[in-house]
């Protein structure tokens, strides 16, 4: 599935779609570029679950934890793997997948010891004329299910029906 996100105001919002489906034991790998839209689609993920701390680029920390504040949901783990450079390192981390959901940027390579189901989203932004990160311009989003994912992809598709995104 493709999606065609026309701001930065849109891509928030659709982070903030998503969360209200997500559930604990989920894992949305985001990849791509830097200046893509992965932080911003973080930061809206992030209140669309009500996390307690505002969500930023974790890569001086590589992985933060952020409690909801609505009761028995939970906590997001926003994940920056960018400076890693093993597996080992990575599961160093001791994530509690089945207790959180992820949300992992730079985190592909590692994505199977996460679990094995993943959401990988994909973001694009367009190069070029205007080539800069400060310039609103529209970003695609491939998602791609791994492992047994059907369900959560459809939850997910679920999700963006009737949402200004725009689904090829």
């Amino acid at each position: 599935m493709i999606l065609t996100i026309p701001t930065t105001e849109a891509m928030e919002s659709l982070g903030r779609a998503i969360a209200f489906v997500a559930r604990a034991g989920d894992v949305f790998i985001l990849t791509g570029e830097l200046g893509a839209g992965k932080t911003t689609f973080a930061r809206g993920f992030g209140e669309g679950l009500a996390v307690e701390t505002p969500v930023s680029s974790p890569t001086f920390v590589v992985a933060r934890e952020h409690p909801s504040r609505t009761p028995h949901t939970p906590p997001l783990v926003h994940i920056d793997a960018y400076r890693l450079g093993s597996a080992a390192e990575f599961e160093e981390l001791d994530i509690d997948v089945p207790s959180s959901i992820v949300l992992g940027e730079w985190s592909a390579p590692y994505a199977s010891i996460l679990s094995d189901t993943w959401l990988e989203l994909e973001f694009h932004r367009p190069s070029g004329e205007g080539d800069d990160f400060d310039t609103d311009q529209p970003r695609t989003i491939t998602l791609t299910p791994h492992g047994r994912a059907e369900a959560f992809l459809a939850r997910v598709r679920g999700a963006l029906e009737g949402s200004h995104v725009s689904l090829d």
